[in-house]
């Protein structure tokens, strides 16, 4: 059973730092291109940042670039967000997504939050 959990999410003042983890099992992570969504109230689900391919190539939200890291370590079966200089505006809820390369089928995790406030 594909499951996806995220960890590392919390409360940050302004110019702060978290990194995010997210822990897979139940299927062949090389496999899968991976990535970050966030959601905030009120608001649709966005793109923060992705890693497209094989590779390693990489993909952030405008909002984020310089300053958000995406990174996976397959031997660990885990991809992480290294969040800095966060805004009050990063607030959300931020999911992992695990997307099949063969199958284009999405799967997500439950989400952390992250609330970024003085």
């Amino acid at each position: 059973q594909l499951q996806l959990v995220e960890s590392g999410g919390g409360w940050v003042q302004p110019g702060g730092s978290l990194r995010l983890s997210c822990a897979a099992s139940g299927f062949t992570f090389s496999s899968y291109a991976m990535s970050w969504y966030r959601q905030a109230p009120g608001k649709e689900r966005e793109l923060v940042a992705a890693m497209v391919n094989p590779a390693g190539s990489t993909n952030y939200a405008d909002s984020v670039k310089g300053r958000f890291t995406i990174s996976r370590d397959n031997a660990k079966n885990t991809v992480y967000l290294q969040m800095n200089s966060l805004k009050p505006e990063d607030t959300a809820v931020y999911l992992c997504a695990a997307r099949s390369r063969t199958t284009g089928i999405r799967y997500w995790g439950q989400g952390t939050q992250v609330t970024v406030s003085s």
